[in-house]
């Protein structure tokens, strides 16, 4: 999965807006994040906690928490390991939390 697949999809979304910097794109929806490029390989998507570790079992090879992120509502997604849905269904999850 490349970084510009995860700006597509999430750009097709209702209300999200792409921001942050060229090197360190983020998109929001009403100025409340949805997913992030932290580095070339990982994005972080906000996703509700409760669905966090569902996201975690299912699919422990495409996303992690780092020790940093434990106490926030956010997964890192690393993409040359990712399964495509499964990062767009957690876009989609942080996508209806930020609307709300």
């Amino acid at each position: 999965m490349t970084p510009e697949e995860v700006g597509r999809y999430a750009e097709a979304l209702p209300e999200v807006k792409r921001k942050g910097t060229p090197s360190r794109p983020a998109w929001y929806v009403r100025d409340r994040l949805v997913v992030r490029l932290q580095d070339p390989g990982t994005v972080v998507i906000r996703v509700p906690l409760g669905e966090r570790e569902a996201l975690l079992d299912t699919y422990p090879d495409t996303f992690g928490v780092p020790p940093r992120m434990e106490a926030h509502h956010k997964v890192e997604a690393y993409l040359d390991r990712a399964q495509p849905a499964a990062v767009f269904a957690a876009i989609d999850l942080a996508w209806e939390m930020q609307r709300r």
